[in-house]
């Protein structure tokens, strides 16, 4: 079992030449969603509310095969208003909720017969559920692999000295990171996107991977460094390649035996053809999804086909 935690919410699309549109979003439950389509057994923890939205959501977890051990609560399901202008030009709006107390009190129960610890997002900035989240991570870290992606979220989170603190944090648990050249950019201005993830490499990750959009995903090791180009592909729009991109990370790694905390010195060992090839994995991910609208990750067979 391969286990998510973090955020799910509602994308409101609301224009004034259309119909309000709603869709079922946030990373981490992309994430999950993805490792599914992929053939892995996933569960998604995190919060929504006993209402229609909640209900949508459960919907799509259902449909796509990911268990979610955890009830409604009374609370409002988080929402992510976004206003599109004439020019088609969005402002954006949120309505959040993330608490899950005592998760950490309850690690046996959601992590048995896990193998693999997966965050990132709102769920590790927002308060007050990042300190649980945080809490989680640090129980589990010497009995599943933990991976992170802070998935940056300026709008929201705007105290970048904060966020990197955060950040810090779940990175020293950690032993696969997954963050974006903007995410890199915002945190740590004053250094280059790969100079960020070698830093973050001494504090105690196997693995830090930096995506990079058109000039394909970067990733150093302990044995070296990795690059691959991104996939040639007609860009429809890029909404949940970087989760698609992180969930086939995640399944490559699966798929390598290298998951679970009696293979974590084995993952320190990952050499740089390993690298290699998780990182083409994941391009090659990222790519199905832009070539198509939303947040639609790739099923195995889509990946076996290339379609």
């Amino acid at each position: 079992m391969l286990t998510v935690i973090g955020e799910t919410l509602i994308d409101e699309v609301v224009s004034d030449t259309a119909s309000m549109r709603a869709h079922v979003g946030g990373s981490p439950m992309n994430v999950a969603v993805g490792l599914a389509r992929l053939g892995h057994r996933a569960q998604f923890v995190g919060r929504y509310g006993d209402d229609d939205y909640g209900r949508m959501i459960q919907q799509h977890l259902h449909d796509n095969a990911v268990s979610f051990p955890v009830e409604p609560d009374a609370a409002p399901t988080s929402v992510a208003t976004a206003r599109l202008d004439p020019a088609g030009g969005a402002s954006y709006d949120f309505q959040l909720v993330w608490e899950l107390p005592g998760l950490a009190r309850r690690k046996d129960t959601l992590l048995d017969g896990c193998t693999l610890l997966h965050t990132g997002s709102i769920a590790t900035m927002l308060a007050p559920g990042a300190d649980d989240v945080l809490a989680l991570m640090t129980a589990a870290s010497g009995l599943v692999t933990v991976t992170y992606d802070p998935n940056c979220r300026p709008t929201i989170i705007r105290d970048a000295a904060f966020a990197r603190r955060q950040a810090e944090a779940f990175v020293a648990l950690a032993d696969v990171v997954k963050a974006s050249d903007e995410d890199l950019a915002w945190l740590y201005p004053d250094r280059t996107p790969e100079e960020s993830a070698r830093a973050w490499l001494e504090a105690g990750p196997a693995v830090v991977v930096v995506t990079r959009g058109s000039k394909g995903p970067w990733g150093v090791c302990r044995t070296g460094e990795a690059a691959v180009p991104a996939p040639p592909t007609a860009v429809v729009d890029t909404v949940g390649a970087g989760d698609s991109f992180m969930a086939a990370l995640l399944g490559a790694i699966v798929d390598s035996g290298l998951d679970g905390a009696h293979h974590r010195d084995a993952l320190l060992r990952i050499t740089v053809d390993q690298l290699t090839g998780m990182l083409q994995y994941a391009a090659r991910a990222a790519a199905i999804t832009v070539s198509r609208p939303g947040a639609n990750p790739p099923t195995r067979d889509e990946m076996v086909s290339g379609a």
